[in-house]
């Protein structure tokens, strides 16, 4: 699968699962090695670069970007391989806490 069709159904993907998020593709020529895709959802954010498999070439700053995006919030490689762990974690970096509930007995 070609990379820029991985992304885009990786694009539909989180969407589905993540109704009402924004995901901006990202300008690598801004800033070399900045990942692929932001993703903005509630008060939470992700980066994902994306790459055909996980044996590709990682350009220079890419593996930098990643772990301090990752520090910061959330961010990793994501491929056809990891496709379905990494959808996963996105899934509960992006988990809404609840406050616990006392119930108050009379």
């Amino acid at each position: 699968m070609l990379e820029n069709r991985f992304k885009t159904k990786i694009i539909g993907e989180i969407q589905i699962m993540l109704p009402g998020c924004i995901i901006f593709h990202l300008d690598p020529n801004e800033i070399q090695g900045a990942p692929d895709l932001l993703i903005l959802y509630k008060n939470k954010w992700a980066a994902l670069e994306g790459k055909k498999s996980s044996d590709a070439r990682h350009r220079p700053n890419q593996d930098y970007y990643v772990d301090l995006m990752n520090d910061m919030s959330f961010a990793r490689f994501i491929y056809p391989e990891n496709k379905e762990e990494v959808l996963d974690e996105l899934q509960q970096a992006f988990r809404i806490r609840r406050t616990t509930r006392i119930s108050k007995c009379k």
